[in-house]
């Protein structure tokens, strides 16, 4: 053995534990180590049988991640696990996998290549590879249907998603739950088991009688929830040779599609953001031991959609929450929305009926300032409007504890501002929530010039425990996911001025992979929130250079999107939206009073101005020092704009691209409008030296 996998033994019970804090991955030594004791055992005959189980707090979470990049650069190769598990399989005395936490990916693929598998209720089991853009490549196509059966193979292989005990026990994944402790437990269903032949894995072929409609299924099913996914249709075409082909054939095509999601761009981008999901949580100025200032109530000002959503965020996280208002009709509206966003939840069976009761009780109405002098932080959330937030923090800044943290959830508005309304900027913060706040996982914290590390420490951990990614941002106009978006709207107003129309450009961007296109995105938020803060910032606009017209003339016909059923497109009772000709003669109207040229804009040049939009104002925001890293800005755009994760993000699909071709592209644009597309120098830097961004660092 060696200092990962230790062989001890109970009697006539051998035991194997894996000891890899803190996942127990299948990291280079732990399946040799496994397969030393395997062959231990089968020559000591005192051992009948035989238990894994992990050491710590879970069973085996699967493979270090980081050996799919090693074998990627390697030129690929066959997996290496498969030929460790044959040795689990191919002994004589039977082998029991104990499993407690989660036996994901390699350790649900090692647990069936075992004979037998126990589990704590609370465990869970899953094939969760295609969320790297990958398929099991160690038989776990293959044995999984041979144990779960077909139809529930293909729902863990292919939707990625992780199955409780009970329901791996009722499908035949496991074969008991062990009551109390699982170690005891496992070793005395060894000793039961030990005089019996050892099943393997790859001989059950009873449960792989399929009808081979259910792989056509499955392919639509995956369309539909996965769109733009290779790993998924790969996945099913795995599990469909364990149905067709003998177990030699089928772990040989297993192999083949794993080696080619294994090489795709897409896993590339997935592995690249389930690391970087990680890298954001680290501050490089704000240490791990920095104080953390204790939050076990918050206020939250605002109960429109932003204020509800995030007062439903913090009240499921345990939080009590004091919901102010200024009007009792406003304060109705917005309890009214919580109440019904819950009761939707019950409805889909996502908890029940007393959950939603103790939630809600966690929310308290009020229109007054009562209970702000003790809460340990207070969340701003009224529209945006620099005045009304400074009078507000002026206000909290006279009634709260001088320890409490004041943040506002602005998107756009200077953090610095809205501090100088108070006599502790080190204590305010931006939170910027994204739409809608009980849903989408991203949230910006924005740190000001005086926001003291604790502040920042404490609100990095709290987005944890809320459930979001906090993603560290600098201040400056729109901070980084709505700077960028900016960029990309205006690209897409100005070529709808140009000619192009509004259903050509969105859904050049929905094929890309986007959740919708940019227009229809304004649409569903509002066009009058734009048009306010364009109205705002009306004073910066610089004399002779071009800005957008269209959106603001459609905001003065009263069509602000879907709530008024009329923005860029024009929308049903059920909001389905429609081309609506009244956009054609506005546009129109717009381009022949400011002198815009109409021209031809195909898709190629559609989805470049705009993703190379994004790419170069993210580039400016890396140089200026308002994201920390190149990932950052990637994890925003996946999280809060619906970015394909499958692209890996704006930062990381110019890497992709190349970005001497990328600076090539924009200096093209830059010809046609040289001041919006004037190129990043931090961009013309990498591509003239042959760099990316992903081997860029800040000096």
């Amino acid at each position: 053995m060696n200092n990962l996998v230790s062989l001890t033994r109970d009697g006539d019970v051998a035991i194997i534990t894996v000891n890899n804090p803190p996942v127990n991955a299948l990291s280079p030594g732990v399946p040799e180590g496994i397969a030393e004791a395997v062959r231990a055992i089968a020559k000591d005959d005192q051992v009948k049988a035989a238990v894994l189980i992990g050491g710590g707090r879970t069973f085996i979470a699967g493979a270090d991640i980081r050996e799919f990049g090693k074998l990627r650069e390697s030129g690929g190769g066959e997996f290496g696990l498969p030929h460790y598990l044959i040795e689990i399989e191919d002994s004589r005395k039977p082998i029991v996998c104990a499993i407690h936490g989660t036996a994901f990916g390699g350790g649900l693929e090692t647990a069936m290549a075992a004979h037998y598998r126990v589990a704590v209720a609370s465990a869970q089991v899953g094939q969760p590879e295609v969320k790297l853009g990958l398929i099991p490549g160690a038989h776990g196509t293959q044995r999984l249907p041979r144990l779960g059966g077909v139809q529930k193979a293909l729902e863990m292989c292919a939707g990625g998603d992780p199955v409780k005990a009970p329901e791996a026990l009722a499908c035949g994944i496991i074969d008991k739950i062990i009551d109390g402790d699982l170690l005891a437990g496992a070793v005395a269903f060894a000793r039961e088991v030990a005089d019996q032949p050892a099943p393997r894995t790859r001989e059950r072929n009873g449960k792989l009688t399929a009808d081979l409609s259910v792989f056509a299924a499955a392919r639509e099913t995956a369309a539909k929830k996965q769109r733009g996914f290779i790993a998924p249709l790969k996945a099913i075409e795995a599990v469909e040779a364990a149905v067709t082909q003998p177990w030699l054939e089928g772990i040989a095509t297993e192999n083949r599609l794993f080696q080619e999601t294994l090489a795709s761009d897409q896993s590339k981008a997935l592995i690249h953001v389930f690391f970087g999901e990680r890298e954001v949580a680290k501050i490089p100025a704000v240490p791990a031991e920095t104080p953390v200032l204790p939050v076990r109530s918050i206020a939250v000002i605002g109960a429109g959609t932003m204020g509800g959503g995030i007062a439903m965020v913090f009240a499921n996280a345990g939080i009590s929450v004091l919901l102010k208002e200024t009007e009792q009709a406003a304060l109705d509206r917005g309890m009214a929305t919580i109440q019904k966003n819950y009761a939707t939840s019950v409805a889909k069976g996502r908890f029940t009926q007393a959950a939603m009761d103790e939630r809600l009780s966690r929310v308290h109405p009020q229109l007054g300032w009562d209970g702000f002098e003790s809460v340990d932080m207070v969340i701003e959330a009224v529209f945006e409007g620099m005045a009304l937030k400074k009078e507000i923090f002026a206000q909290l800044d006279k009634i709260c504890r001088k320890d409490a943290i004041l943040a506002s959830n602005t998107s756009t508005l200077s953090i610095d501002e809205i501090a100088s309304a108070t006599t502790r900027p080190e204590m305010v913060i931006g939170t910027h929530f994204f739409s809608p706040a009980n849903v989408m996982r991203l949230l910006e914290l924005v740190r000001g010039a005086a926001t003291s590390k604790e502040v920042i420490q404490t609100c990095m951990l709290l987005a944890k425990k809320i459930g979001k990614i906090g993603v560290l941002v600098g201040n400056c106009r729109g901070f980084v996911g709505n700077r960028m978006f900016h960029t990309y709207r205006r690209e897409a107003q100005f070529m709808a001025e140009e000619g192009a129309a509004p259903e050509a450009i969105d859904k050049v961007m929905y094929k890309f992979g986007m959740a919708m296109g940019p227009l229809a995105t304004g649409d569903l938020a509002g066009l009058d929130v734009g048009w306010r803060i364009r109205q705002e910032f009306r004073h910066t606009e610089v004399p002779g250079v071009r800005y957008t017209k269209a959106e603001d003339a459609l905001c003065e016909m009263g069509r602000y999107g879907q709530k008024t059923k009329a923005g860029w497109y024009q929308y049903d009772e059920n909001r389905k939206s429609m081309p609506d000709p009244v956009v054609a003669e506005v546009v129109k109207r717009v381009a022949e009073e400011n002198q815009i040229p109409q021209h031809a804009i195909d898709d190629q040049e559609i989805l470049d101005r705009l993703i190379y939009a994004l790419v170069n104002e993210g580039a400016k925001i890396l140089e200026e020092g308002f994201a920390l890293r190149p990932v950052d800005i990637d994890i925003i755009y996946l999280n809060g704009y619906g970015f394909p994760a499958h692209r890996g993000g704006p930062m990381f699909y110019a890497d992709l691209v190349g970005l001497k071709k990328v600076y090539a592209r924009i200096c093209e644009f830059e010809k046609h409008d040289g001041y919006w597309w004037k190129p990043a120098p931090l961009l013309k830097k990498l591509a003239e030296e042959g760099g990316s961004f992903a081997t860029w660092k800040r000096r």
